[in-house]
């Protein structure tokens, strides 16, 4: 029937493992990362005027489909930590496979697109390039490797397996080849889960800066 379709978005997305809808099966490697975090990072590279500092703040959700929805975005902090201006944002996907394998989709506007493949297990999700596509006017990107750990991946295996994949804190650590150099160190972060985001529901148990 023709007319306007009803206010608001009737299929949000989950930032929680308790929240409607309920997660697909195939993403129980990477329920850990749902929600939103904030933190710092610090960050360089050889063709740049030195190291930098920054703040970030990432997105994970999802829709009951078998793939998370990534957003991130980053300002530059000045000498005394204040924000100086904004920095890298990017946008796109993880899907999960069969044994916890990933492929991901990353965009940037600065024109480039990452797709990375890679595995989540045991709280790291550990990616490198598949592809790089790039717009005629961005800069060369040839290879990227991502990982993200949550804080109690490496928990003592006598420890409680469910808080080795639900931890407050995730690393983040962003290797970069580009523009003539090759592989090498980039980014590192540590971003905390924002405040009023649990990592279990509440009825029971209440990126790259260029």
């Amino acid at each position: 029937m023709a007319g306007q379709p009803p206010a608001g978005q009737p299929f949000p997305d989950a930032l929680q493992e308790g929240e409607t809808p309920a997660p697909h099966p195939l993403l129980a490697p990477v329920l850990g990362f749902l929600g939103r975090w904030r933190g710092l990072g610090q960050g360089g590279y050889p063709t740049l005027d030195g190291d930098f500092a920054y703040a970030q703040e990432v997105s994970f959700g999802h829709d009951g489909r078998p793939f998370l929805r990534y957003e991130a975005r980053a300002w530059l902090l000045d000498a005394d930590g204040a924000p100086l201006r904004p920095a890298a944002r990017e946008s796109g996907w993880w899907r999960l496979q069969d044994d916890g394998r990933v492929e991901a989709l990353i965009t940037q506007p600065t024109g480039i697109t990452e797709i990375l493949t890679g595995r989540a297990e045991d709280g790291v999700v550990d990616l490198a390039t598949h592809t790089v596509a790039l717009t005629p006017t961005a800069k060369e990107v040839t290879a990227t490797r991502r990982r993200y750990t949550l804080a109690d991946a490496d928990a003592d295996a006598d420890a409680d397996a469910d808080q080795a994949t639900h931890g407050d804190t995730f690393t983040f650590v962003h290797d970069l080849a580009a523009v003539g150099q090759p592989l090498q160190h980039h980014l590192s972060a540590t971003l905390r889960r924002a405040a009023g985001q649990s990592t279990r529901p509440a009825s029971s148990w209440n990126s790259s800066v260029q």
